[in-house]
């Protein structure tokens, strides 16, 4: 039958020659050659392989020589191309008929081998053989079975058909022949027979043939007890391995799931399966075992779960999951699974897997799913609520993870459920985790699917909820950062999503209360209220505003719904800032703009009562009922509102409340200028219902705030008219309005109102009478309240900010108003209260607004003021009389002689007629209101008024007395500043005599011999109007406080202005000794280098004027050996030529002495030293020291006498001259502006006064006059003073180069 030829290569070729066949002679066509030399003949192959009784070792060997030849490509062609399914019933009888498990594997490899090399008929073939003997049974469960059973399994696996299962014959035969193996014990028969099983479950699956009905089904739930029993029944890891993994169980437990067969046995139809009655009576035998499905399926996969292989455990996982997933399982089934501890083992998987996926995914979807059975697993929950923590922070950390959103929900049922099952350490984590993620998410840094979101909010909602956050925890900074990464994350995307939208205003809702909650005036709950705030301020309403048109009305509603929460939150504060936030985005405006949008019923509602509750924070507490209680009655239009307002009322309670609720929003809009309709409409509707309605007021009228509203109203609308257009308006309804004010019915302080409608008021003469009554409750309010009344003027109240405007303009009554209430109160008897309160207004408001002085002043407060003298008023009005001078333009005052009266009333009051050397405060008060007159004097106003203070004796005296008191107390004087009374005396009595000495010269020119003020032959005889000799100057300038130093330099240095002027335009010579000249000097000398600015320039400045009197020879030259003026000049060399201390505050603190120097300088003979002192490495070091920045005009006369005194090199010249160059062109690039001394600042006098501000005032005023005479004075610090300074160096140059040719 059969040879090997190993030598030869054979010809494949069969001519038909008989040499071929084989000893049986069988046809040759059927003898194949191999390429070994040798034949096979496939019928002797055949009947060897096919007869059970060949010898084992005889098939073995025959099997493998095919299966060698098989290898060869010649060969195998010929198999597959002439007798393709010649072997195919040997080859399936053989399988049948050895026990022998080589020989199966040897048989099974060449099935396997020739399927995949022929068509697909030769593998339909082999299975349709295969299965029939598998379900005739004749083989039993024998070996020859399983070897048959695995080769269907091999043969079923072939990936070349997907139809492989319609080839077999009686398919349901051999499912129950299967299903019959999976009750053996053999763990290795089970497994082939569930591989079997699941491929046919699979190609059932995928093939497009078939009626759609499940193959598996008659044999369920049978095969589900089965199978489960597999499951439960293997407990070695590497069995389970082999079982479920490689072959499948767990996947075609997976499958039936996915098909939602894995059902309870009550859920299939019995009567209906195709099988006998003895797969029913199996049934029913294992159900009498006790144990049902789902309690058998939970048994069974507890082990799987807790495996140490992760691919077992995965997989059982996930048929967990899609055996939860399908339809068919109730809520029973998931409550026994939970009860019988799996959600615990799911646990136990999360807390070992190490945060690692799939591990971490497939729990988390199965416990999600577990979590239906609310009541069951809610204990099992919280027991594995601390493994949720960790995890949750893994999930968050990957974007877009598949499970965020069902950990979240786990935590979530777990806080809402149980909250005392959170610890303050996990509630802190997982704020932590929430934040980190809505961070991440509001940056862009990581996405994040709106369920996920939403969830989050929710669970970040419960733990604000949570007992834990509401006690010792304060999660306050960590609410607010969540809030508004949550904002950030939900308005500002590309895709808008409506449910996190309104999950987020949920989160702020509940934000905003939890700030209110426990101790809601704790600083962070307040920080928190105030972020939020912010947030609505910065966030929320720019994007409702911009975006209504395009929004859903559920995000509008819940946005109107947070901001009527915190309208309605007690916290006056907070609402109250949130209703001024709503009212800068023209609230009332952007109301009726949705209700156009939105025409529904709750719109107009939720609009209605957040406008009532705005009134309300805006207004005052429940202002805003009116409109609360017709918010179902109001109509959604501005105009329709109008209309409803301009009709008669009705005895219909709901037609007034209306009617109500229309002029409080029309009257709370305007206050805000909002204009909800044009002007005119709404005034036409306002009128239309004052006179339809007059007849009616007696019946309200004792309600005053509805009528003040109503009149404020209608006065705006009248004042607008005034002042955009000629409006049309009745006069019958003027009358009723004006009937109202005059009656006593309208209150101007009870309601705010707008600054146009108290303007147009107070331009009506004929209600001047009501209103002087109102700004006297006004005034009795203020003297009780003081500064409290003070609020501003953003809210539009009544308040000295609004009064002080209305003053201060030419178009009303309003300082007519003031005046003739404070002229009518001085009529009358006992009102010396109600005027000091009108006084001490008036003079808040001139502080407030400067410009009001003006306007009471023409109205004549000065003559109003001399008949309201009493002790009782004094101080009022003194502080009055002195904010009225210190703010009134001169102009005002030029034509008014009403204030001599007032002066002499002034002075009758506080000025002793007795010598003192201590004056009262009430006294000094006045000395500082004479020293402004007298300043106010040299403008050429009131000046009759200046001439009685001037040559007042009782005055004179005074000041001769303290003056002399002073002065004899030598170096004591020091320790009395202004902190004590013979200092402040001393300090007014010094001003009183510098704004004295200016009044004197401006008013009186000519008639005072100013050399008097020196000592003369005569200088017992004391002068005859307000003056201070030369010498006690110098003596309280020399022992004097700071103060006292300050303005006694200034009133020396006029004096000598003064002295120095008459000498020069009279050319007189100086009448005094040259001994008492030179004590004048040497006091002043040593001053030069005092640390006060002002005392030292003053004190350079006087010692110059000194040196201008040449006519002195002799004393010009003790002045020129003078070693002090040579010490001085000296250090100021050394200090201007060091290096690194040129900086311009430093160049401007040697002012003092560079104005000495220039004075030597400038004399006919200048000192020989000064040659010495100013060489020519002196002034190369002091040039070196300049630049463009730090020059100064001081600088630039020193250089310019320098210059004409020859003291100055060529090269140093060119110097200077570059240096010159250099800052003009840095002046004209800065575009250097002129910086001129601000005027002193008016500062407010209260009660209690303060005489320091009035001294600091007049200090302010001398020192500002310094900048007025820049010659005499000093050197301005300005641009323009600079650059006439540069030119005139230039030129000086220019006149020295001639006259060197």
């Amino acid at each position: 039958m059969y040879m090997d030829i190993d030598s030869q290569n054979i010809d494949f070729n069969d001519d038909g020659d008989s040499r071929w066949c084989c000893s049986h002679g069988h046809r040759s066509s059927l003898n194949l050659q191999t390429n070994h030399g040798g034949t096979i003949c496939l019928v002797c192959f055949s009947n060897l392989i096919s007869n059970p009784l060949s010898p084992t070792i005889h098939v073995s060997y025959a099997l493998s020589q095919l299966s060698r030849s098989l290898s060869i490509p010649q060969f195998l062609h010929s198999i597959v191309t002439f007798h393709p399914h010649f072997l195919i019933s040997p080859l399936v009888t053989a399988l049948s008929s050895f026990d022998d498990e080589p020989i199966a594997v040897q048989l099974v490899h060449l099935i396997v081998n020739l399927s995949a090399s022929s068509d697909s008929s030769v593998c339909r073939e082999f299975i349709a053989r295969v299965s029939d003997r598998i379900s005739s049974g004749a083989l039993g469960w024998s070996p020859r079975q399983l070897h048959t059973l695995h080769c269907l399994g091999v043969l079923l696996n072939c990936e070349k058909e997907d139809d492989l299962h319609l080839h077999i014959k009686d398919i349901y035969g051999l499912i129950s022949v299967l299903v019959t193996g999976l009750q053996l014990p053999s763990e290795e028969i089970r497994g082939e027979v569930l591989f079997v099983l699941y491929k046919l479950s699979v190609l059932q699956s995928t093939s497009d043939e078939g009626d759609g009905s499940d193959m598996l089904i008659p044999f369920c739930p049978k095969l589900l007890y089965l199978l489960g029993d597999v499951l439960l029944k293997t407990q070695n890891d590497d069995v389970r391995f082999n079982c479920i993994v490689l072959y499948c169980p767990s996947a075609l437990l997976t499958m039936l799931a996915r098909r939602q067969l894995l059902s309870e046995e009550s859920a299939y139809d019995i009567g209906n399966m195709s099988l006998s009655g003895e797969v029913n009576s199996i049934e029913t035998e294992d159900g009498a075992k006790g144990a049902s499905l789902v309690n058998l399926f939970a048994e069974a996969i507890k082990g799987p779960l807790l495996s140490s292989n992760s691919q077992v455990q995965i997989g059982t996982l996930d048929l967990l999951f899609h055996y939860l997933s399908s339809v068919g399982t109730s809520g029973n089934q998931i409550q026994v699974l939970v009860e019988e501890n799996i959600a615990d083992y799911l646990f136990e998987i999360l807390r070992l897997s190490e945060n690692k996926d799939p591990a971490v995914k497939m729990c988390l979807q199965v416990l999600n799913l577990l979590s239906n059975s609310e009541e069951a697993f809610r204990p099992r929950l919280v027991v594995g609520f601390s493994t949720l923590v960790p995890v949750l922070r893994y999930v968050t950390e990957v974007p877009f993870h598949p499970v965020q959103y069902e950990t979240l929900k786990l935590i979530y049922e777990c806080i809402s459920e149980c909250p005392g099952a959170v610890s303050t350490s996990q509630l802190e984590e997982l704020v932590h985790v929430l934040i980190r993620m809505l961070i991440k998410h509001s940056d862009g840094e990581m996405g994040m699917i709106p369920e996920t979101f939403i969830m989050a909010c929710s669970v970040f909602v419960a733990l604000m909820r949570s007992p834990s956050c509401n006690g010792a925890l304060d999660m306050s900074k960590s609410i607010e950062e969540a809030v508004k990464h949550a904002i950030l994350a939900s308005l500002y995307v590309s895709e808008r999503n409506i449910n996190q939208i309104l999950q987020c205003l949920y989160l702020l809702k509940e934000a905003y209360a939890y700030s209110h909650d426990g101790n809601s005036f704790h600083t962070s709950k307040l920080e928190l209220r105030s972020g939020i705030l912010d947030i609505c301020r910065t966030h929320l309403l720019p994007w409702l505003a911009t975006g209504i048109n395009e929004m859903e009305e559920e995000i509008i509603l819940g946005l109107l719904e947070i901001f009527h929460s915190i309208l309605l939150l007690h916290c006056t504060i907070n609402s109250r800032e949130f209703a001024e936030t709503l009212m800068s985005f023209c609230w009332f405006s952007f109301s009726y703009g949705c209700l156009g949008l939105f025409a529904g019923d709750r719109m107009k509602h939720r609009i209605y009562l957040l406008l009532g509750s705005l009134i309300d924070s805006l207004l005052g507490n429940d202002t805003g009922q009116p409109i609360r209680d017709a918010a179902l009655h109001l109509p959604s239009d501005p105009v329709d509102l109008l209309f409803m307002l301009g009709q008669r009322s009705a005895d219909i309670l709901d037609f007034s409340s209306c009617q109500s609720a229309a002029l409080l929003i029309m009257y709370t809009s305007s206050l805000y200028d909002e204009r909800l309709a044009d002007d005119k409409l709404v005034l036409a509707s306002l009128e239309q219902y004052v006179l339809l309605n007059s007849s009616n007021f007696h019946n309200w009228t004792t309600d005053n705030l509805t009528v003040t509203r109503l009149v404020n109203l209608y006065c705006l609308l009248r004042g607008i008219g005034n002042m955009n257009y000629q409006i049309h308006y009745s006069r019958e309804a003027e009358e009723i309005i004006f009937q109202f004010i005059n009656n006593g019915e309208w209150d101007l302080l009870s309601a705010r109102i707008h600054t146009v409608s108290l303007n147009w008021l107070f331009q009506q003469e004929n209600i001047i009478k009501p209103l002087c009554h109102q700004i006297l409750k006004f005034c009795r309010n203020y003297n009780l309240e003081g500064d409290g009344m003070i609020i501003g003027n953003s809210n539009q109240s009544v308040n000295v900010q609004t009064l002080a405007e209305l003053v201060s303009t030419e178009d009303n009554y309003g300082a007519r108003i003031f005046v003739c209430l404070l002229a009518q109160l001085a009529e009358e008897e006992d009102q010396e209260h109600d005027m000091i309160s009108i006084l001490n207004l008036m003079a808040t408001m001139i502080h407030i607004c400067p410009a009001a002085s003006d306007q009471l002043s023409l109205h004549g407060i000065g003559t109003t003021i001399r008949t309201c003298f009493s002790t009782t008023t004094f101080m009022s009005i003194l502080i009055l009389v002195f904010k009225t001078l210190s703010s009134v333009h001169p102009k005002t005052l030029s034509t008014d002689q009403s204030w001599v009266a007032v002066t002499m009333k002034m002075m009758e009051y506080s000025i002793p007629s007795k010598e003192a050397d201590i004056l009262s405060q009430e006294s000094l008060f006045v000395i500082g209101i004479l020293s402004l007159i007298l300043h106010l004097s040299t403008n050429k106003v009131l000046e009759e008024t200046s001439k009685p203070i001037l040559f007042n004796t009782c005055i004179i005296s005074v000041i001769n007395t303290i003056v002399c008191a002073a002065c004899s107390k030598g170096p004591a004087l020091i320790d009395h500043d202004e902190g004590t009374s013979t200092g402040e005396t001393l300090i007014f009595v010094l001003l009183l005599h510098y704004f004295a000495i200016k009044s004197l010269h401006a008013i009186l020119p000519g008639f005072v011999d100013w050399q008097n003020f020196l000592v003369s032959m005569n200088s017992s005889e004391p002068l005859a109007f307000i003056g201070i000799r030369c010498h006690d100057l110098c003596r309280l300038l020399h022992f004097g406080s700071p103060v006292v130093k300050i303005v006694a330099s200034y009133s020396l240095l006029e004096l000598l202005n003064r002295i120095s002027n008459q000498i020069n335009s009279k050319h007189e010579e100086v009448k005094c000794t040259v001994g008492y000249l030179m004590s004048i000097r040497s006091i002043l000398e040593g001053l030069v280098f005092y640390n006060d600015q002002r005392v030292a320039t003053n004190c350079a400045l006087c010692l110059s004027i000194l040196l201008q009197w040449e006519n002195l020879t002799k004393e010009t030259e003790q002045l020129g050996k003078s070693s002090w003026c040579r010490l001085i000049i000296e250090e100021m060399t050394v200090s201007l030529a060091a290096p690194a201390l040129a900086s311009q505050s430093f160049m401007n603190s040697q002012t003092p002495a560079v104005l000495v120097a220039i004075a030597l300088l400038k004399l006919h003979k200048i000192p020989q030293w000064m040659r010495s002192v100013f060489n020519n490495s002196c002034i190369s070091g002091i040039l070196e020291n300049l630049a463009a920045t730090n020059l100064s005009p001081g600088i630039l006369v020193l250089f310019r006498q320098l210059l004409k005194s020859d003291f100055l090199s060529t090269e140093q010249i060119a110097t200077i001259n570059q240096t010159l160059q250099e800052c003009r062109k840095h002046m004209y690039t800065t575009n250097a502006q002129e910086s001129l001394p601000s005027e002193p600042i008016k500062k407010v006098l209260t009660m209690p006064y303060d005489l320091g501000d009035v001294g600091r005032y007049l200090i302010d005023l001398m020192s500002a006059e310094t900048y007025l005479d820049t010659d005499s004075r000093g050197f301005n610090m300005g641009s323009k003073r600079l650059l006439e300074e540069i030119e005139l160096f230039f030129s000086a140059l220019t006149v020295d180069d001639d006259s060197c040719r």
